[in-house]
């Protein structure tokens, strides 16, 4: 097995899909690229088990096509370092020797036999979604950050697609933040809904392409989804099990409501919130009038802050804690100039929202649920 082929474009193509590889491996061979020659395409493949991720390239010349399991760290190590230069690899199939050749250098590595390496999961009766890579991008991006972290409850650290001939859902919760993302321009010919996991979802966004233009396929059955851009072809496993009523804990009737600048209040909050407890990121937010006062402490080390900012306000005087750290990753989030936040009481969630209701077919609602003050 021997081929010739770009160093620039290989190593490009090795860093789109490393990303799904693992530094704690059951298997060996989990820590090694896939290498497939065939009909003078090259496909190279990595996988965790959970998650499989593939890319196809053509390649400049060839002879014998084969298959062959390589050492990923030593191989990106190696391809990092050369500039565009034409690289020849050739692989002795019986012993599994691999060598590369580059400019004036020869280097001499062991692979491994491509039996041992995950079958790629082949999926039956699937739903199909075709969706642009830039919607996509930004489901992932405003509902990532909401996913959990808690092995006990392994369905919230996943982000719930809810599919209908209306809409396309994206929903992220862990108990103390929510964010449901809804696009009125995508739509499925039947209801239906599945939990993608976290991982994958997370490489996906830096991979796949921004652009208006760019497709993503996207199909799914009861088990796995499959993900389909340019050369890339993404297999990752569903998360199994029922995704909590999150529609149940959006407070429905929430009388006071508050608008102000988002990138102010940013900016404000990242000031106060640097003086508050670095356990409990406390930020407390009292609001009167057309006033709204941010203030932080921390006891143990003698630090307190106040800022305030002008506001629109409906409602009665309120005061009212948050976690500055949901609260700062929800404001980063949003790109509206404007937001709201609306709350019925100190003890109960609020609610963010875009001020300015876009006209891009986009419904963001995010949920905080409040801290106990600390008198």
């Amino acid at each position: 097995m021997k081929f010739i082929i770009s160093s620039t474009a290989l190593l490009r193509s090795l860093q789109k899909i490393s990303g799904v590889l693992s530094t704690s491996n059951t298997l060996p061979i989990l820590e090694d690229f896939l290498f497939e020659l065939k009909e003078g395409k090259l496909k190279i493949t990595a996988s965790d088990l959970e998650t499989t991720i593939s890319v196809e390239l053509e390649v400049d010349k060839f002879e014998n096509e084969g298959v062959v399991a390589i050492p990923a760290k030593m191989l990106l190590d190696i391809m990092k370092t050369f500039p565009e230069i034409p690289v020849t690899i050739s692989v002795n199939l019986e012993n599994q020797g691999v060598e590369i050749f580059a400019g004036e250098g020869k280097y001499k590595l062991i692979g491994h036999k491509s039996d041992e390496f995950p079958q790629i999961p082949i999926l039956d009766n699937t739903t199909k979604i075709d969706i642009s890579g830039a919607q996509l991008v930004d489901a992932f991006n405003k509902t990532l950050f909401a996913t959990g972290n808690d092995e006990l409850r392994p369905v919230m650290s996943g982000v719930l697609c809810e599919l209908s001939p209306e809409n396309i859902t994206f929903v992220a919760t862990d108990a103390h933040k929510l964010v449901r993302y809804r696009r009125h321009d995508l739509k499925s010919e039947k209801s239906d809904s599945f939990i993608l996991p976290k991982k994958p979802l997370n490489h996906l966004k830096n991979i796949i392409p921004d652009d208006n233009d760019a497709e993503v396929k996207l199909e799914y059955n009861e088990s796995n989804a499959v993900i389909i851009f340019d050369n890339i072809t993404l297999i990752c496993r569903l998360i199994e099990g029922k995704y909590p009523n999150y529609e149940a804990v959006i407070p429905q009737q929430n009388p006071f409501k508050l608008s102000v600048a988002r990138k102010s209040l940013l900016n404000a909050l990242k000031r106060v919130s640097i003086f508050g407890s670095k356990s409990t990121h406390q930020v407390r937010f009292k609001v009167s009038g057309k006033e709204l006062v941010l203030s932080a402490e921390d006891i143990d080390y003698s630090s307190e802050a106040r800022e305030r900012l002008t506001c629109s306000y409906e409602g009665d005087d309120i005061e009212i804690g948050f976690n500055s750290k949901f609260m700062l990753d929800m404001l980063a989030t949003l790109d509206n100039e404007n937001i709201i936040i609306e709350m019925s009481a100190p003890n109960r969630a609020g609610i963010l929202l875009p001020d300015d209701k876009d006209e891009n077919a986009e419904d963001i609602l995010m949920l905080i649920m409040p801290v106990m003050l600390s008198q």
